[in-house]
């Protein structure tokens, strides 16, 4: 699906071994133009990939104020923003051992200028966007150059 009013991004990650070396990979559309983007990491997990496309996506926006429809076949990531999870993790200060404090912090300062909906869609189903999201994350993956996760590892 494309979003005719706004920014559409897919968005994907991966990880080898999990933890282990990950990647991942984002598609941006906008009118007509078409970026991708991706990174690898040393040592990390599915679950933080899958949350650094989106903010790697967001990162990447010159200005505010957009709406955005981010697909992602992570139902961690849209089950946490969607169903509300992120805010009462932030409320509780990710008490009980929430995972990836770190980067849902940063997502969170990320979506406050920006209208967002999730949206999920199933993973390796033949949709040509997510599948380049995977082609793009597992790449980053096992030819790098592979980053330190410092979130992670640190």
């Amino acid at each position: 699906m494309i979003n005719h009013n706004g920014l559409t991004i897919y968005t994907d990650g991966a990880a080898r071994g999990n933890p282990g070396r990950g990647g991942y990979g984002a598609i941006l559309m906008w009118k007509g133009s078409v970026k991708e983007i991706s990174q690898g990491y040393k040592f990390t997990t599915n679950n933080r990939m899958e949350l650094m496309s989106v903010i790697a996506a967001l990162e990447s926006l010159t200005r505010p104020g957009l709406h955005i429809e981010v697909y992602s076949d992570s139902k961690y990531v849209v089950q946490a923003v969607s169903e509300r999870w992120l805010d009462k993790w932030i409320a509780t200060d990710f008490k009980g051992g929430k995972k990836n404090k770190d980067l849902w912090t940063k997502y969170h300062q990320l979506a406050k200028v920006h209208q967002i909906k999730f949206i999920w869609v199933k993973g390796h189903a033949s949709n040509p966007y997510n599948q380049r999201c995977d082609e793009l994350a597992t790449s980053a993956a096992d030819k790098g150059p592979l980053y330190e996760d410092t979130g992670y590892e640190g």
